[in-house]
């Protein structure tokens, strides 16, 4: 699974230009256009929220974990329906955040959430989280299989019979490469043109310590044993033009967050790492590689049928 240092080398680095160009509690998982593009990022991301409280029946009193809770944006969301919340982040900017705007979120690894943590809850979300689990290393090993299953497992032990899993995941697509095919840290970062494998060397940088699940069946089959899937969908079209909304976002003027770019220009000249980091960003690797289908992802409403 991703480390901590994992995860703040992605969110919290880049925490400070997220609030300043999506909000304080910003939603920062795919949006839910359903193919209405017309719509504003904001208003589909509410969208997305509507979606999962009436699939998962949320509603005044509800218990709901978010895992992997971000910026808090579903939690705020639910808590003005009245639902009981509380949220766990594993990237510390997050966490602070959240935490700082009010929101009843605790910075700690997911994975060691167990029912006498913080009791049982009616409902569980993970938005984006998933895609976290597996790192590179734990593939190599053949313990893919296993980490899902006891993700699954761990969900399963926090919901009642008929409480319901909200999983919305990147996965890897039909066009994935081979595994034996990417060359890991070898990829030249500052060319104009990337191969597939070039591609998944780039994002195993930009998301270091995961390793994606293979197609909705990596998700689904692990589930099988405890839960039963109410509704799923693709959302890579949707993930495609919300990272487009991202990045318009990103660059929008704000006098604050330029000022706050300028003041990043040392580091930027000082480190090669940071450069390297921004230009990994710059080379839309994330965007191109659900373009290309080598990514998917996917939204599914389970319902627990058996412990």
């Amino acid at each position: 699974m991703a480390v901590q240092k994992d995860l703040d080398a992605h969110y919290t680095v880049m925490d400070t230009i997220f609030r300043l160009s999506l909000g304080e509690k910003g939603a920062y998982s795919c949006a839910r256009f359903d193919g209405d593009y017309s719509m504003s990022l904001e208003d589909a991301q509410l969208k997305k929220h509507k979606f999962i409280v009436d699939g998962c029946k949320i509603k005044k009193g509800t218990r709901v974990l978010d895992m992997g809770c971000g910026w808090g944006a579903f939690i705020d969301y639910i808590n003005k329906l009245g639902a009981e919340t509380c949220g766990v982040v594993l990237a510390k900017g997050q966490a602070d955040a959240c935490i700082k705007n009010g929101l009843n979120v605790k910075h700690m690894d997911s994975k060691e959430i167990t029912p006498e943590t913080f009791g049982k809850f009616d409902v569980v979300t993970a938005m984006g989280s998933p895609e976290h689990l597996c790192s590179v290393e734990e593939y190599k090993a053949g313990k893919q299989e296993e980490v899902y299953k006891t993700y699954m497992k761990q969900v399963s032990d926090l919901l009642p019979i008929g409480g319901r899993f909200y999983c919305q995941t990147m996965v890897f697509g039909p066009n994935m490469v081979k595994f034996e095919d990417i060359p890991f840290g070898k990829t030249n970062i500052w060319k104009k043109e990337f191969t597939n494998e070039e591609l998944m060397d780039v994002i195993c940088q930009v998301f270091p310590g995961s390793w994606l699940p293979y197609g909705k069946e990596g998700i689904i089959e692990p589930a099988k044993k405890y839960f039963k899937v109410i509704s799923i969908d693709s959302g890579r079209l949707d993930y495609i033009e919300t990272i487009k909304r991202w990045s318009k976002a990103f660059l929008k003027f704000n006098l604050k967050k330029y000022l706050y770019y300028v003041s990043l220009i040392p580091h930027y000249l000082s480190s090669k790492s940071f450069r390297d980091f921004i230009q990994r960003w710059n080379t839309d690797a994330n965007l191109i590689i659900f373009e290309r289908e080598i990514f998917e992802h996917y939204r599914i409403v389970f319902e627990k049928v058996s412990d």
